[in-house]
């Protein structure tokens, strides 16, 4: 079964087409700023790369010209887009809906439209994308793999918010979390890498980037996460603020006259890292910033890194114990500094890091010492793998 996953942002759409008999990835690419004068893809196979730069005023026009690259004579991977057998789509928000992937259909099409209300940044683009494949494939079976979907298991009392009950039972007011595509893959990579069930283990995934959110995994199910009713929550990260005090919402929008749009772009894209340190949110430029001086670079990294050791302590609380604690995405994979910096402190639970086998990126390995009874490890997250053998387990059935 070849199929094709696909995740569709605002302006952008990122694309693998993957072979599940073996889980080959034949092709990928993404399409960026899609509507926008300066449109272009990037398309990836057989370890070449080709850039095409055009006009793609939407992403009907974006699906068509993935599908069209994809079946090119010169840097194709199948013959026709007859090849391809389902399409898989990354969906942020599935609200209380949806507690696993699901076949999409009319029904399915209708609850994402109702969920879009508490993710209005990113399932609209979503929706978006599913429709554009319809239209293009309309007989090939299509796929929603859900962010919300691996944090369901959660219990009551570490999804409900201290807010009138009403606003959970009318308005769906409740931690939803997110990355749980990316948590679930790591859940299930680092049991095979130790030769363990997951149902043996208390997991604590660090899913540290642009974005960041931390999950505890207990017996392979999620009983708590740090994103909430949004993905502004938790901890600080690239633009986003993290966690603050409510009040201090209402006290700058009256302050500064600012509209619940305004603040809302104050928190989500000027805030985090980028907002403490004026110099960027890309978390090797604040390292290149901190090493020559700057002070307000080292402050964002030091909250960082504070904030990330805080929460997996308040993690392991609430497992009573944890046995693995793994590192993913961009900062999580690569951030040798920053792994070394969040894991200063955590002897008291049992984990030691060793400085030799820290020295890694971007691939499974151990980074703890050998006396550490809580193991470290890195471990590259591949959501596009989830979404893709969801999609074939859903299809095959």
């Amino acid at each position: 079964m070849i199929v094709l996953v696909v995740n569709c942002g605002s302006s952008s759409l990122k694309y693998q087409l993957v072979n599940m008999d073996n889980e080959e990835v034949m092709a990928k690419g993404l399409v960026e700023k899609i509507g926008l004068s300066d449109s272009q893809l990037t398309h990836k196979w057989n370890g070449q790369k080709k850039e095409i730069r055009q006009s793609i005023p939407d992403h009907h026009v974006a699906v068509k010209l993935v599908l069209d690259i994809l079946t090119d004579g010169e840097c194709g991977v199948i013959k026709s887009m007859d090849s391809i057998d389902a399409v898989g789509h990354r969906v942020v928000h599935g609200g209380e809906e949806f507690a696993c992937s699901t076949l999409i259909n009319d029904d399915v099409m209708k609850a994402l439209e109702r969920c879009s209300a508490m993710a209005p940044l990113h399932n609209p683009p979503n929706i978006i994308g599913i429709n554009a494949c319809k239209a293009i494939m309309p007989q090939v079976p299509q796929v929603a793999v859900f962010d919300t979907a691996f944090h369901q298991t959660m219990p009551p009392k570490a999804y409900m918010y201290g807010l009138p009950y009403e606003l959970y039972t009318e308005d769906g007011i409740r931690r939803y979390g997110f990355h749980g595509t990316s948590h679930r893959y790591v859940a299930g990579q680092i049991a095979k890498v130790m030769g363990k069930a997951v149902e043996e283990l208390r997991i604590i995934n660090c899913h540290l980037g642009n974005g960041s959110s931390l999950a505890a995994i207990q017996n392979g199910k999620c009983v708590d996460t740090t994103m909430g009713f949004t993905p502004l929550a938790g901890v600080l990260m690239g633009t986003r603020c993290g966690d603050i005090d409510p009040a201090i919402v209402l006290h700058v929008m009256e302050k500064k006259g600012l509209s619940t749009q305004a603040m809302d772009t104050l928190m989500n894209k000027k805030s985090g890292v980028l907002g403490i340190s004026g110099v960027s949110s890309d978390f090797r430029d604040l390292g290149d910033a901190a090493e020559k001086g700057n002070e307000r670079a080292k402050l964002a990294l030091d909250m960082f890194h504070y904030q990330v050791r805080k929460l997996i302590g308040s993690l392991a609380a609430a497992m009573g114990g944890v046995d693995v604690i793994t590192f993913t995405a961009g900062v999580g994979e690569n951030g040798i500094e920053d792994r070394a910096a969040i894991c200063e402190g955590l002897e008291y639970l049992g984990a030691k890091l060793d400085a030799k086998r820290n020295d890694v990126r971007g691939k499974d390995a151990l980074i703890s010492t050998d006396d550490s009874t809580v193991k470290l490890y890195v471990i590259p997250t591949n959501e596009e793998i989830m979404i893709a053998r969801d999609t074939k387990e859903l299809v095959s059935k």
